[in-house]
């Protein structure tokens, strides 16, 4: 008997942020455009799945010129490679309410194998009576890995923008019907 639900990822109760170091302070963003499913299963969570997909072009640092920047070739190159995408290949607990689940990342047209620490977050039922699950995951990228590779020299010496990328993703989702 199997114990696997599948669930959608609720964009609306779901985030995807980032900071990256440039010049002296951090820029901080975030994504808007998100969704997924997560095949999940109770009893056995190693045969659980997820499937994630962030649509580079809703990237939002809060200024409009950045952002266009940051579509452009320069950085992600919306137009060529439109989603960021996660598919798992393996979950594995790691005790307590945290799994370390691995997969395939691909970003800009490049996939890379990483492992998310991911904390379960719970089960509820919003006030209509539909239930929900909660995962996050916190992670640092090398955005160079990805062939995020535009910089500027500072007269000074060093870069303007860093190359690592702290991402936090928070995710809601409910059960399919």
């Amino acid at each position: 008997m199997s114990t696997s639900r599948t669930f959608t990822i609720d964009k609306t109760h779901s985030e995807a942020t980032f900071q990256v170091r440039h010049l002296v302070t951090k820029v901080r963003g975030h994504f808007s455009d998100l969704g997924g499913t997560i095949q999940a299963d109770e009893a056995h969570p190693e045969r659980s799945s997820v499937t994630f997909t962030i649509q580079a072009a809703s990237i939002d640092t809060g200024t409009p010129d950045r952002d266009a920047h940051l579509r452009a070739e320069d950085f992600f190159h919306v137009e060529k490679y439109p989603a960021i995408t996660f598919v798992s290949t393996s979950i594995v607990a790691a005790g307590g309410d945290r799994y370390d689940v691995t997969g395939d990342l691909t970003m800009r047209g490049v996939t890379k194998r990483i492992t998310l620490p991911v904390t379960f977050l719970g089960s509820a039922k919003d006030p209509w009576g539909h239930e929900k699950i909660g995962f996050e995951t916190e992670t640092t990228l090398n955005r160079k890995d990805f062939g995020l590779t535009w910089n500027a020299a500072l007269e000074t010496g060093g870069l303007l923008v860093g190359d690592e990328v702290k991402v936090s993703v928070s995710i809601q989702a409910a059960p399919v019907a």
